[in-house]
């Protein structure tokens, strides 16, 4: 990540760019340096079993989730049902709109 753009954030929604899991949505659920994050999505990549992720391997957008923020924040985990509900929430909402042929507000990568 570029010093220029702001750092990863917790609840903050990312595309997977690079592995066996490129093209799907996660959130971001700890970050543990300034290279490495750690996602999930609730249904293939559980709270408890995340999967550890270059930043530069990922797509980031301008959209936290408030309900896995604040859950993350105030007891230390958040509930697979969230982080599902935040990922089908962006994807329904967001992504369409781009498919549409809108611009993505606040998409950016970093490189």
């Amino acid at each position: 990540m570029n010093e220029s753009e702001s750092s990863p954030r917790i609840g903050q929604l990312v595309q997977v760019l690079q592995g066996k899991e490129i093209g799907t949505y996660s959130i971001v659920i700890s970050i543990l340096d300034n290279r490495f994050v750690l996602i999930a999505d609730g249904d293939r990549r559980k709270f408890d079993r995340p999967k550890k992720k270059n930043v530069n391997h990922l797509k980031w957008f301008d959209y936290i989730s408030p309900e896995v923020q604040n859950s993350i924040e105030e007891t230390g985990r958040v509930t697979n049902g969230k982080l599902r509900f935040a990922v089908t929430k962006f994807v329904n909402e967001k992504v369409t709109e781009f498919e549409k042929g809108e611009q993505l507000d606040g998409e950016r990568r970093c490189n």
